[in-house]
């Protein structure tokens, strides 16, 4: 990683020089698995001649470097991160042969072997800075070029870039040593975009092909990729019937065709995130590519990822950030605008009740730790651009867009939305850009708004204050305000506040009203005279960004009654209230447990029903006194295993019930029944133990010492896939000996030749351990190794290394003892490292709070 960076303002000096006209890249990936040849001609103008500038190339070797005809020295000019350009033309033609290096980190040009056939299968991911491992480039979004790929490989590849794939030229069988018939396509040049979403993909995947007329009636060709050996499970269609409804929706909310020649989705093995937003050829991870099953929530998550990627070929990619301090407004409208349509165009109708679930719990969890920032966060550099992919990106600017959305009104909103794409197509922009749109439609001064929304950091509690007299009658009520002392900002909410009641055997919504809220307290004259209600829910419908309270009498009915909340998005607010009291230490976390437990069988969002799970995980394993810890877990696993029996057959809850009890089985009592279920010797009606549910019941019966490397090597033997590989890693890294877990480290730790994805699910299986003195003795290993692996990995694998070993399920105050003394040890380390260190021992802090609240 050293080496690698770019500050904010090297790119300023830069782009006040340079103007790129356009790029030819010539690549050859039939040079065999290492490395692949890349010649790179890049056309630019620059406004002082004479003056020199450096480009982006991060290379195995660079062969040649001839700037206006003029060949210069490579060891000369470069370090393998950058090539210096001296003396530089009013106009200027560069050419650069190098070759680059193949990853397997998922960053860059990633090269991946199918395990199940031997087919080899590339594709790039580039952002944030990794268009440079490709090609030489000058790599910073506000340099816009036109790019022509002319790409040379196996003719029996598919491969694919931003623009239609052309008719390759086909070489004679002989051309290389081993006989491999090859073939080059010539691609057209891109329309002009910022080099990170460039892309390429190239190898034997299968394609279906489906077509959709766009507004301005142009045909839009369409393609779903996947490898040879998953395209049996590719649910093509389904993909395309999403697709089209989004396409009807974004161009009819915007106004703005497509802007782009054609639309290709590619799933593709080894990913780092979710998906990227390459122009026209998006990139997505084979988790949603489904050969077994998976949860209505996995499901629904596919529905909104495709349509968030789709959003952004207007926002991000036809209009373009000028510098990554502005990634926040990126992701996060694509973060809403995915959902609103999710919502408004397919059949997941409560998709603002996943966000809520999902998305708002992530953002308030961030927005609590000591590294929050503001939305609009300071991006010195790219390492800044690294570390800043998170929920505040993402999550919280995201809720603050649907609280944008209700301040001005969803109509003035789209209205605004649609003049930006209007008059920045093909450019770049600043939030201000935005927000000046937004107020010509909606007549609102957002200047106000703006500073004390997007520039400050930290979270707001809203509650309620309610006086009423003698017949029950509304007296006064007030919404009061607070903010924590590090953070006192006091915002304006735009919000809904609900009346509930008990009608029959449901609680149901008898009165809304909407209204601004502002200071720390506003008085809503228009509830005065009313009967108070059962229930009183603050931020009703979810509009606000805030952290809700209920009222002592709201808050005993709604417990009391919690499964029979008709509306699933107010339940899911009266889960995220009781949760985010619970991780405040202000209700126990054996309270929690015992409210999960009780109402979670009646959950029908299958997004609510997984966060719920996973926080009733996270309570019984770390939040609890630690002297009723395995009371609390045993408790949780069997009652887990008591739900999967009680559920309706076939259903995502007991499916739910099922993965959730195998994730915590082995602090229960119910071990013999899992292994029963895994033999195929007790059987769940309407359950089937599939694939990848068998491997979540093996990597059980290993974490609880059932079962182990025989086990594993027999169900590997009959899963030789990728996804089997990762799996097999994550069981052997959960076996519960010292032995087990010291050759899981060594495999990830010391050695440096895991991919990304392996690195990933062995680290899972290597902190799973209901016998936490396993993990004690790494506690030092592990603050050890931090400073070797962010210099020596790339930040894709340290990233994971650094978050993901973390012992945290030891939930002690020796630990946090030992992350306070490196922190305070090692205050020059990068600040990226010193923030995941940071974050780490702020949920361990948490859990002691929690620990001390419960033990009371």
């Amino acid at each position: 990683m050293p080496g690698e960076n770019l500050t904010r303002l090297e790119a300023e000096e830069r782009a006040a020089l340079v103007q790129v006209h356009d790029y030819d890249v010539v690549l050859d990936v039939t040079t065999g698995p290492e490395v692949f040849r890349s010649t790179t001609t890049v056309r630019f103008g620059a406004t002082t001649p004479g003056a020199s500038t450096f480009i982006d190339a991060i290379t195995a070797e660079v062969h040649s470097v001839t700037l206006n005809g003029v060949a210069l020295d490579p060891a000369e000019v470069s370090d393998g991160v950058r090539i210096q350009l001296p003396d530089l033309a009013a106009e200027n033609e560069l050419v650069v042969v190098a070759d680059g290096r193949y990853m397997h980190t998922g960053e860059g040009l990633h090269r991946f072997v199918d395990p199940a056939d031997g087919e080899v299968y590339l594709y790039t991911q580039f952002e944030v800075p990794d268009s440079r491992r490709m090609f030489a480039v000058f790599e910073q979004p506000d340099l816009k070029a036109a790019f022509r790929f002319t790409v040379t490989a196996p003719s029996h590849w598919q491969v694919v870039s931003n623009q239609p794939t052309p008719e390759p030229e086909l070489h004679p069988s002989g051309r290389r040593a081993d006989d491999v018939s090859t073939a080059t396509w010539a691609f057209e040049p891109t329309p002009r975009m910022s080099s990170y979403i460039t892309a390429l993909i190239a190898g034997p995947y299968d394609v279906v092909r489906d077509e959709l007329t766009s507004s301005d009636g142009r045909v839009i060709p369409l393609g779903v990729f996947s490898r040879k050996s998953l395209s049996q499970y590719l649910d093509a269609d389904y993909i395309f019937e999403k697709t089209k409804q989004g396409f009807a929706y974004f161009e009819d909310k915007f106004d703005v065709p497509y802007p782009f020649a054609k639309y290709d989705q590619l799933f593709v093995p080894e990913y780092n995130a979710g998906a990227m937003e390459n122009a026209g050829a998006v990139t997505f991870t084979e988790v949603y590519v489904f050969r077994s099953k998976v949860t209505d929530a996995i499901k629904e998550r596919r529905v909104v990822t495709i349509l968030h990627e789709l959003a952004h070929m207007w926002f991000g990619d036809l209009v373009t950030m000028k510098w990554w301090n502005d990634l926040w407004l990126n992701e996060s409208f694509a973060e809403w605008a995915s959902t609103i349509a999710t919502a408004e165009a397919t059949e997941w109708v409560h998709a603002w009740t996943t966000f809520n679930s999902m998305e708002k719990s992530w953002a308030y969890r961030q927005d609590q730790l000591p590294s929050t920032h503001p939305i609009v966060a300071e991006i010195r550099d790219l390492e800044d651009v690294l570390v800043n992919f998170d929920g505040i990106t993402y999550a919280k600017g995201g809720s603050v867009l649907k609280q944008l959305a209700a301040w001005v009104g969803i109509e003035a909103f789209f209205t605004g939305v649609s003049a930006y794409f209007k008059k920045h197509a093909w450019g770049n922009t600043t939030l201000a850009d935005l927000l000046t749109e937004l107020e010509a439609a909606s007549g609102r001064d957002l200047s106000g708004w703006s500073k004390l929304w997007l520039e400050t950091a930290g979270v707001n509690t809203l509650r309620p204050e309610i006086e009423t007299d003698a017949s029950g009658a509304i007296t006064s009520f007030a919404v009061l305000q607070s903010a924590h002392p590090d953070y006192p900002t006091i915002r304006p909410h735009r919000l809904a506040i609900g009346f509930y009641e008990l009608q029959g055997d449901k609680l149901v919504r008898t009165h809304r009203v909407e209204l601004d809220v502002d200071g720390e307290r506003t008085e809503v004259p228009e509830l005065v005279g009313l009967a108070r209600p059962g229930l009183v829910l603050l931020n009703d419908d979810d509009l606000a960004y805030a952290k809700i309270r209920l009222d002592e009498d709201s808050q005993a009915l709604a417990l009391a009654n919690l499964s029979r909340i008709e509306d699933p998005l107010a339940r899911a607010l009266v889960w995220s209230s009781v949760w985010d009291a619970t991780r405040d230490g202000e209700t126990s976390a054996s309270d929690y447990l015992e409210l999960v437990l009780g109402n979670i069988a009646a959950e029908t969002e299958s997004t609510t029903l997984r966060i719920v799970l996973a926080n009733a995980q996270l309570s019984a394993s770390s939040y609890v006194a630690p002297e009723r810890r395995g009371e609390a877990r045993r408790a949780l696993a069997d009652g887990l295993w008591d739900l999967a029996q009680q559920a309706e057959p076939g259903s995502d809850a007991q499916f739910q019930f099922v993965k959730y009890f195998a994730a915590i089985a082995e602090a229960g009592s119910h071990v013999d029944e899992l292994a029963a279920l895994f033999a195929g010797e007790r059987a769940l009606e309407g359950l089937d133990i599939d694939t990848d549910l068998g491997w979540e019941l093996l990597i059980a019966l290993v974490a609880a010492g059932r079962a182990g490397d025989a086990e594993i090597d027999a169900r590997l033997a009959s899963d030789k896939t990728a996804t089997g590989q990762e799996s097999a890693a994550h069981a052997r890294a959960a076996i519960p000996t010292a032995e087990g877990k010291q050759r899981a480290w060594a495999s990830i730790v010391e050695a440096d030749t895991a991919t990304n994805s392996v690195v990933r699910t062995t680290a899972a299986g290597f902190v799973r351990a209901d016998d936490r003195s396993l993990l004690a003795p790494f506690v030092s290993r592990y603050f050890d190794m931090l400073g070797r692996v962010w210099a020596e990995r790339s930040y894709a694998i340290a990233e994971k290394l650094v978050e993901l070993l973390y012992p945290a399920t030891l939930a002690n105050r020796e630990l946090v003892e030992a992350s306070h003394a490196w922190l305070a040890a090692n205050a020059d380390a990068a600040p990226a490292l010193r923030r995941l260190v940071v974050e780490n021992v702020a949920g361990v802090e948490r859990a002691l709070a929690a620990q001390a609240r419960d033990a009371g």
